[in-house]
Parts: C-alpha cells; sequence; structure tokens
C-alpha cells in the first residue's frame, strides 16, 4: 500500500468507467487519489489521446491499470509521461508495438466467448444480449450481469484493428492479474502476455469481469505495483476522491 500515489483506471470494451465501482472504494479507503476516464471505444488513438488528458492533468507519481482493451490502452497512453511508475493489466491485452488486437486474437483457437461478439451495420462490436453472461460475467450474478449487458458500450471495429504504436511496459515495470476462468480472452494469452512484459503475475479464478467479481484481489495487485514507488510528496486531499471524465 501506498497513499498519495495516483491511480488511474481504464475500463475496457462493453464497459465504462463504473466497471471500477468495486475498486475504487477500496483504493480511496487506502490513501490514493484515484481517477477513472470515459474512454470512447472509437479508436485506439482516440482512446490513448482520452487517456493521456487525464493523466497530465496529475502530479505525482501513477499507476495506470488497464482492464481487457484498456491493457493496449495504457500501453501507449503512459509513453512520454515520466509520472507513470506502474502499469497494471487485469486481464488486459499486452499488445507488442505494431500488433492489433485482431492480430493477436488469430494466434490461437477463439475463445468461448468470441461467438457472441457480432458487429452492427456502423462499426462497433456488441456482446450478444442473451449470451453476455455466459461469455464476460460468468461469476457476476444474473440481475448484475444483466445489467452489464443492458448499458455495455460497444468497440468499435477500427479500435480492434488499430496497430499499437510504441509500447510502455518495455521501459516501465509491469503488474498482471490473469483471470483463470476467462470466455473472452484466453488464459494462455493472458500469460504470455505476463510473460513477454516481465510482470509481476498473479492469478484469480474469475471471469473476464474480475475487477466487478474479485475486487479485492484486483484492488491488491494495484496496491503491490504502487508499493514499489519511492515515496512521493502529498497528493493534495482536496482530490483524493474519484472522478469520471
Amino acid at each position: 500500500m501506498k497513499p498519495n500515489v495516483n491511480v488511474v483506471l481504464v475500463h475496457g470494451a462493453w464497459a465504462d468507467g463504473s466497471s471500477w465501482s468495486k475498486v475504487i472504494p477500496l483504493l480511496q479507503a487506502q490513501g490514493f487519489n484515484v481517477v477513472a476516464p470515459q474512454i470512447p471505444l472509437t479508436s485506439l488513438g482516440d482512446d490513448i489521446a482520452v487517456t493521456q488528458r487525464l493523466l497530465s492533468r496529475l502530479t505525482g507519481p501513477t499507476v495506470l491499470v488497464g482492464h481487457s482493451y484498456g491493457g493496449a490502452v495504457i500501453a501507449g497512453a503512459a509513453n512520454d509521461l515520466p509520472e507513470v511508475k506502474a502499469l497494471v493489466y487485469i486481464a488486459g491485452w499486452g499488445v507488442d508495438e505494431g500488433e492489433s488486437l485482431e492480430a493477436l486474437s488469430k494466434q490461437g483457437p477463439a475463445p468461448a466467448g468470441a461467438a457472441h461478439v457480432h458487429p452492427d451495420n456502423d462499426g462497433f462490436l456488441w456482446i450478444d444480449m442473451d449470451g453476455f453472461r455466459e461469455a464476460f460475467a460468468a461469476d457476476v450474478s444474473v440481475t448484475e450481469a444483466a445489467i452489464m449487458a443492458a448499458v455495455q458500450k460497444p468497440l468499435s471495429v477500427a479500435s480492434f484493428t488499430d496497430k499499437s504504436g510504441p509500447v510502455a511496459w518495455k521501459r516501465i515495470p509491469s503488474w498482471y492479474l490473469v483471470s483463470s476462468a476467462d470466455q473472452m480472452i484466453p488464459p494462455a494469452a493472458e500469460e504470455f502476455f505476463a510473460k513477454r512484459m516481465k510482470a509481476t503475475t498473479r492469478s484469480v479464478a474469475a471471469s473476464h469481469v474480475s475487477l466487478v467479481s474479485h475486487p479485492k484481489e484486483v484492488a491488491d495487485i494495484i496496491m503491490l505495483a504502487a508499493g514499489s514507488i519511492p515515496k512521493a510528496a502529498p497528493v493534495d486531499a482536496t482530490h483524493r476522491k474519484a472522478q469520471t471524465v
């Protein structure tokens, strides 16, 4: 645990910043300044830009966290921002430079959840309502999964096919929480990402949305990453609250 450190939580596809609602209070209780951008999911470049705008508002050392597609976002958003001291991937796409989610997804058998993802006529990918819980949130209650399905925020096809630029995990220490029951990203792929980035790795028996079903384990690995940062000057207490932008 390391108070006086910023934690920026970047959501993934088919979700928004509120997907961190169970993790945020656990981190706030330990003194962290927690913020969660609302990325548009319109392109990788757009999502990186929104995240960087939020990061530029912060002062002091920062832990940058990405869930799922948010992993690709944080890899680009942390570039040229020396205040970002640690990266944390929560069942995240650990892309390398020149890779896309589409290309990585073709390197092995498709996960079961992929069968429930379909494009619309406007270039966005959705998860079928009927298959949402099975594919995305199998360890979340039926009621909560139904709400998540109803408010899902689709991912653009462009975001899925965009190639990554330079990735920050090559210079910033990383942590990775594998979801061992993930139906959206194969757990073996998550382990590959973690190994490639030489991340400190933990595993939780969770669906793709461990941040919803296992918030304590998610908060714990974020605090582990924060604990690696040298002691910093205090963050203004007036800003020590969760924000969404």
